[in-house]
């Protein structure tokens, strides 16, 4: 498989397209996916830039909206995640994942798909330990303080994924895992960057969260973004443990490392975007203590009690394979957009709580 991992977004949605074609025609391949690292800004339209947190001169619709509205269609499909440039009103609503656009998947604020036989997780927002222990207090329209504060990671989705057991091969994450400068050449590094050296030095280059997680995934490979350069590196897990290679990529700009293609070892196609079962199993698990409010939730639940209660669901739906297999590709415009999908399809009661935590 043949997978295009891009950097910072910046909603050049347009020029990330023609870049993949202009490759696919100079060396006669055929890219099945685009991974995108974050500061996506799915904006849909001028709206939207009320909640996109950037400077209000910066502020510009770009190309996603000629891919939300049909006028233009991904020629790829597309996997994103969030950062901490992004149309948060929009990606709030699709919190638990869905289709942004059509043949554009949002992995949600936290979430787990299969695309083929791979196994792909991913983590929006960066790590600001002010508001790490928070619940998702913040609802649009959003102040001049929560439109900074709802891009950043929380406790809970980062407990959610670290409850993951079955193999990762690919992970996500905006900003970088704390300390992977350590696995790559960060003296390299710093004469491109040199204001990095102080944050390296000092062990603060990084999100905690993010580092957590690369320890317990030990995915096969990590793709960040945030900080527009390019950086590769191998972590090694224990002596003589897997490996898992590392590399950030740039915004999308001329001149700029921001595509790699990556080839990866998988089943032939076709693929296609699935639901993952062990990811259905612990958003269910875990729902009934989602923290809309300010105040920290109470989710400290015994492992082995969610693995135990994550097993039953898993041969639940194993038995229902084609609706996993078969995925449901809801997608409709609307304004404002509840498309709660995986709600939808779980079933979860929670769609409720979460429609009434709307202001409208």
């Amino acid at each position: 498989m043949k997978i295009a991992v891009e950097g910072c977004m910046h909603g050049d949605l347009d020029k990330v397209y023609e870049t993949i074609k202009y490759i696919e025609t100079t060396r006669n391949i055929k890219i099945d996916l685009l991974l995108c690292c974050g500061d996506f800004q799915a904006v849909r339209n001028e709206k939207d830039m009320e909640s996109l947190s950037v400077p209000p001169k910066y502020r510009e619709m770009k190309s996603f909206w000629k891919y939300y509205s049909g006028e233009e269609v991904a020629p790829v499909p597309t996997i994103f995640i969030g950062g901490n440039h992004e149309a948060s009103n929009y990606l709030w609503e699709l919190y638990y994942g869905g289709w942004a656009a059509p043949n554009i998947y949002f992995l949600g604020l936290a979430g787990v798909v299969k695309f083929g036989n791979i196994r792909i997780g991913g983590l929006s927002g960066i790590y600001n330990a002010r508001h790490y222990h928070l619940g998702h207090h913040e609802r649009p329209p959003y102040n001049d303080r929560t439109v900074r504060s709802v891009y950043h990671i929380r406790e809970y989705d980062v407990h959610k994924l670290m409850q993951v057991e079955e193999p990762i091969d690919i992970f996500l994450s905006h900003d970088w895992p704390l300390g992977i400068t350590d696995f790559g050449n960060w003296k390299e590094l710093v004469r491109r960057k040199k204001y990095f050296k102080d944050e390296i030095q000092e062990g603060t280059l990084g999100s905690k969260a993010a580092a957590q997680l690369l320890e317990k995934l030990k995915p096969s490979y990590w793709f960040s973004a945030h900080l527009h350069c390019k950086f590769a590196a191998l972590v090694q897990h224990e002596s003589g443990g897997s490996v898992t290679k590392f590399l950030a990529l740039d915004k999308c700009l001329p001149g700029r490392n921001f595509l790699q293609i990556v080839d990866i070892e998988s089943d032939p196609g076709p693929y296609e975007v699935r639901y993952d079962e062990e990811w259905l199993a612990i958003t269910r698990k875990f729902n009934s203590v989602f923290p809309l409010t300010i105040k920290r939730g109470n989710f400290g639940l015994h492992s082995l009690t969610c693995k135990i209660v994550v097993n039953g669901l898993e041969a639940g739906w194993k038995r229902e394979e084609p609706n996993l297999v078969n995925f449901h590709k809801l997608f409709h415009l609307t304004i404002p957009p509840i498309q709660f999908q995986t709600l939808l399809f779980l079933g979860i009661p929670a769609i409720l709580r979460l429609y009434r935590s709307w202001n409208f």
